[in-house]
């Protein structure tokens, strides 16, 4: 369970775009080469897709995996709402992830992989937090004290789930929900 407050750090779209590029190319350097690219869904969809427009790769699917509800709250659990719909039995899997935070996501993808009988799976993820339980294969940036990062793609989710956890909290006026916010 997060506390009451933490520190948030906001990703611009140059910097994410610039991060996935970094990711690419650490991925190409390493010399992989996955059959199949597995967006994880949500936060993983566009930093999928940057990866494979540098990598010039095609075959990009995803999976829907929970594991945070609105305003950073933790699940219970982490759980495959959507799986993978085709066969990788045999193949090689690079899977992206826009952050590493408790690494618990990526744990269930690779385990959830192996199942399916995917010969290799490799991770990738923009952002790696040294707090985090699980090691990606390729991270573009490391991330060593925790906060809660939020990507260009998610602000006002983000930013409407921490104003409902305010909310939850007692009423409160428009100068207080900023500078709770702030």
């Amino acid at each position: 369970m997060l506390p009451d407050t933490f520190p948030c750090e906001l990703i611009t779209w140059e910097h994410s775009a610039a991060l996935g590029r970094r990711l690419a190319w650490a991925v190409r350097e390493s010399g992989y080469q996955p059959e199949f690219v597995v967006a994880i869904g949500r936060g993983g969809y566009v930093p999928a897709r940057v990866v494979c427009d540098y990598l010039l790769h095609e075959m990009l699917t995803s999976i829907k995996i929970e594991h945070w509800g609105e305003a950073a709250e933790e699940k219970p659990e982490t759980i495959i709402r959507f799986p993978l719909s085709i066969d990788i039995t045999g193949a090689h899997l690079l899977v992206v992830d826009d952050v590493t935070d408790t690494g618990d996501t990526l744990t269930a993808a690779v385990s959830y992989f192996r199942k399916c009988g995917a010969a290799e799976v490799r991770t990738a993820v923009l952002q790696h937090k040294g707090t985090s339980g699980f090691l990606p294969d390729y991270y573009a940036e490391l991330v060593m004290d925790w906060h809660w990062i939020m990507y260009p793609w998610a602000v006002y989710e983000d930013i409407f789930g921490f104003v409902l956890r305010i909310l939850k909290k007692g009423p409160t006026t428009a100068e207080g929900i900023f500078a709770a916010l702030t």
